[in-house]
């Protein structure tokens, strides 16, 4: 753990955790992803992506980032890669890359990075998947050290996400004033995720099974009461796994590689992305 998360956690919110939410969530899981050759699999997808993420974004390689390998990584972003295209049509990758390689650089807290970076962009409603953004690459990059922070986790502001869907009592309101969604809350949660895991025989991967449980939570609420905005985001298939897959952007992965599913405008339908292949 790193000193900065070490002094986050010291002041964290007290969050009101539903025991029968999250146990429901965790066999529901365990029964869906059975047919698709159970959580092993679902892991490996994750740690997949996780080492990507870790090279491009966070090891040696992220200084040579272009924009084809950046589409690439970007499908493993469903909120991200519906919008990117049409801002990257009008706006030069290389701005972008020097804000990801500050987001990325440790000098600094989380937090500070984070709002650094959303603060290089607009803020109006049609840029909301740059929060998104920097949440997937500083958690995928560190998994462990950095919590999962997208708006589908929490998003005070509208008062939705995972986090409401495992509040202590179902229907209740959270105070979003008091529960806000910065990273205080999210290392809040994951310490109560890890708790709940280890409970249950869990002893590995914290990170990466808090995602996917996480995910399937969500993915319950989209199937059984998502509203017209997430349906199009995640519509298509009846498979129990499917939204949970797409949430966690794991709908691209193959085993011998990605699906581009970046929407790209037409100025830009020439832009192939590039392989994405672990080095050796």
């Amino acid at each position: 753990m790193t000193r900065q998360a070490s002094a986050s956690r010291a002041l964290l919110p007290t969050l009101e955790l539903s025991g029968a939410a999250l146990r429901s969530g965790f066999e529901e899981l365990v029964k869906a992803a059975e047919p698709g050759g159970g959580i092993d699999a679902y892991m490996m997808a994750l740690q997949f992506k996780a080492k990507l993420f870790a090279e491009w974004f966070n090891g040696k390689q992220s200084t040579a980032l272009d924009l084809p390998r950046f589409l690439g990584l970007c499908t493993f972003m469903p909120t991200v890669r519906r919008r990117i295209g049409s801002w990257l049509a009008e706006h030069d990758f290389a701005d972008l890359h020097r804000q990801l390689l500050l987001l990325t650089r440790p000098d600094s807290a989380v937090q500070a990075r984070i709002d650094t970076f959303t603060a290089a962009f607009p803020g109006d409603r049609g840029m909301r998947w740059v929060r998104d953004l920097a949440a997937e690459v500083l958690h995928f990059s560190t998994p462990d050290e950095v919590p999962l922070m997208t708006r589908w986790m929490w998003d005070a502001r509208t008062g939705s996400g995972v986090l409401r869907e495992i509040w202590y009592e179902e229907g209740s309101e959270i105070d979003s004033s008091v529960i806000g969604d910065g990273l205080g809350t999210f290392l809040a949660l994951q310490n109560e995720l890890s708790g709940f895991l280890r409970d249950n025989g869990i002893y590995r991967d914290f990170a990466l099974m808090q995602d996917l449980l996480c995910a399937h939570i969500y993915a319950r609420y989209i199937n059984d009461r998502g509203s017209t905005f997430l349906k199009g985001d995640f519509a298509g298939g009846e498979d129990a796994m499917a939204h949970t897959r797409r949430l966690l952007g794991l709908d691209c992965y193959e085993r011998d590689g990605i699906r581009m599913k970046v929407k790209l405008p037409e100025s830009m339908a020439a832009q192939p992305a590039a392989p994405l292949q672990l080095n050796a």
